[in-house]
């Protein structure tokens, strides 16, 4: 699949993601509709709804390739493709139910262990993210689309790294000292990954967690901006695993 071929698909997703993500606030302000999955985490009617857009428009455009979502996935079944789509309608479910902005809708193509095209929605922020390409990320913010590529924001000096919790673990906080980090700031979901691909932030760096589907958009759209994704010992980090199962993750806004 060529560049213009990726863009095209990025470009048809972008209206149904501006919708999906009006349907979640819509549907969280009618009083969403709770149930607890296998693994005792929360799904709503909004996790769902997300879903069947986004799911349908992707096996419009791309009938042929298979579309694994964390909402419809069959963990018996190992992943053996080489190209396919990873979805996660709503990335932070328990954000989204309590009402917060960090919650995001992601869908991405995996070409050969590689996440290629990338869409982040962020409906709480009016804030949308994709990428098609090396080079080629983008944000849609007040009406208004801009090239992203990691460019510092922060002032010089001044090292900003990302975390899930509020207290991360000692190989993590280990880690970001090594990089000279001088503030921690807590956030949720594939949300971090845009904002050091904006390059709001600098580093983000986290133990074995979560699976394929809640990192694949955001990786897209961070890496194709410029930054440096790995495993935390620096060794490349793929997809297509047949568990679906995250190795650890380091992101780097930039090489130094």
């Amino acid at each position: 699949m060529n560049k213009e071929e990726l863009k095209k698909i990025a470009n048809s997703l972008l209206e149904t993601f501006k919708i999906a993500g009006q349907e979640s606030i819509e549907l969280y302000k009618k009083g969403l509709k709770i149930e607890i999955k296998e693994d005792n985490s929360p799904v709503s009617n909004g996790d769902l709804r997300v879903n069947e857009l986004i799911t349908r428009k992707i096996k419009e455009l791309t009938p042929n390739i298979p579309v694994v979502s964390e909402e419809t996935v069959d963990l018996k079944v190992k992943n053996l493709a080489k190209i396919f789509w990873l979805i996660d309608p709503i990335d932070g479910t328990k954000e989204y139910i309590a009402g917060n902005d960090e919650y995001t809708l992601n869908a991405a193509l995996v070409i050969n262990t590689v996440p290629v095209l990338g869409l982040v929605g962020v409906p709480k922020k009016e804030r949308l993210f994709y990428s098609y390409g090396p080079g080629e990320s983008y944000l849609i913010e007040s009406g208004e689309t801009k090239k992203i590529n990691c460019q510092k924001k922060q002032p010089k000096g001044k090292i900003v790294a990302l975390s899930s919790s509020l207290k991360p673990a000692n190989i993590i906080l280990n880690k970001l000292k090594k990089f000279n980090v001088n503030l921690i700031v807590k956030m949720a979901s594939s949300y971090k990954f845009c904002v050091i691909a904006t390059g709001e932030y600098d580093i983000y760096a986290a133990q074995e967690r979560a699976n394929e589907w809640d990192y694949a958009a955001g990786h897209a759209i961070a890496q194709n901006a410029g930054a440096i994704i790995t495993t935390l010992d620096e060794k490349p980090f793929l997809y297509g695993k047949e568990d679906y199962r995250n190795p650890s993750l380091l992101i780097k806004r930039a090489e130094k």
